[in-house]
């Protein structure tokens, strides 16, 4: 049985306490935040405790933290975490800063403990189903990936002003699933973009649709479009090109009863939200970190995954300013 602790108890943190209790390995034995409210709610509704961040991280009846606390708190507490000599569950981004980011992974391997970036999209079914059956040579040899992902809304500007901008918060997941699926990093990135839904969100030196372009030694190419809103919900689709042939997953709808009519075909509205469209798979990401700690498996992603994913977006970031492909330092 692996005892967890999780550090945030705000969305996110609620969402990875739902997927603990469910894990028949796992028991969710604490919670904190920096505000003693959230705490206590987040303790009420799983019925366990909340503690001090302090006499969480170093409780001896607690294995594993989890850390889904704001990101600029993330480098404090995977150190201090470090320290306890316990493994680490992450939300993304490790860090904002890339520097600050390898110097977690410093202290992460002097440590020795297990460390896990949650990208959760790894781990949905569907798109976990084609990454699968594109390693098997279903289709051949890959040319090309394009990821479209739009959010039904844009986040409160409040939010916007921390988050990094739109490469480093909201593609940083497609970054990722790119390298998942063209099994070898970018070498180059294009990018580009523009303030289109809310001119205000150009004030904070940002953009809410944006395209990136992805270039790998070995020729191959991943499109990425993201959006801020999308007035027909949330827009998840994947397609993958290679020489024999396609795979693609489209968007998960409501119910999937197809209606037709004189009228034409009509499909019930997509999920609403990343929390309905990828519930399936921040359980699956909390049972393999599970599994992995049960097992003395290193878990995936892991923070050199993390790493990559944050230079490819500062790489995306630079060539969104300069207006120009810029190759991806490693």
């Amino acid at each position: 049985m692996i005892r967890i602790g999780i550090l945030g108890c705000g969305r996110i943190g609620n969402v990875h306490a739902a997927s603990i209790v469910q894990i028949p390995s796992a028991k969710l034995i604490a919670v904190a935040d920096a505000i003693p409210a959230a705490a206590e709610a987040c303790a009420n509704r799983f019925n366990v405790e909340a503690r001090s961040i302090q006499n969480l991280i170093s409780a001896s009846d607690i294995d594993a933290i989890v850390i889904a606390t704001p990101s600029p708190t993330h480098f404090e507490f995977i150190h201090a975490v470090a320290d306890a000599g316990k493994p680490i569950f992450c939300e993304k981004p490790i860090d904002m800063s890339s520097y600050r980011v390898r110097q977690c992974i410093a202290k992460i391997a002097a440590a020795g403990i297990p460390f896990m970036t949650a990208f959760n999209q790894r781990f949905d079914p569907h798109f976990a189903t084609l990454q699968k059956r594109l390693a098997a040579g279903e289709i051949g040899e890959l040319e090309s990936v394009s990821i479209i992902s739009r959010d039904p809304l844009p986040p409160p500007r409040d939010y916007l002003k921390g988050s990094g901008g739109i490469f480093r918060d909201m593609m940083i997941h497609d970054f990722d699933l790119a390298r998942f699926l063209l099994n070898e990093n970018p070498t180059r990135v294009f990018a580009t973009g523009a303030a289109l839904i809310d001119p205000s969100i150009k004030e904070l030196n940002d953009v809410d649709t944006a395209v990136a372009l992805l270039m790998t030694k070995s020729g191959k190419i991943c499109q990425i479009s993201n959006s801020r809103r999308a007035s027909y919900g949330y827009d998840q689709r994947l397609e993958v090109h290679g020489a024999k042939g396609m795979l693609r997953v489209t968007n998960v709808h409501e119910n999937q009863v197809e209606s037709a009519t004189s009228l034409g075909f009509t499909t019930a509205v997509a999920k609403p939200f990343f929390l309905e469209r990828f519930g399936p798979a921040y359980l699956a990401e909390m049972e393999h970190f599970v599994s992995c700690i049960s097992t003395g498996t290193p878990p995936l992603p892991n923070a050199e995954d993390g790493l990559i994913a944050q230079l490819i977006a500062d790489a995306a970031t630079e060539s969104l300013a300069v207006g120009q492909p810029v190759d991806i330092s490693y």
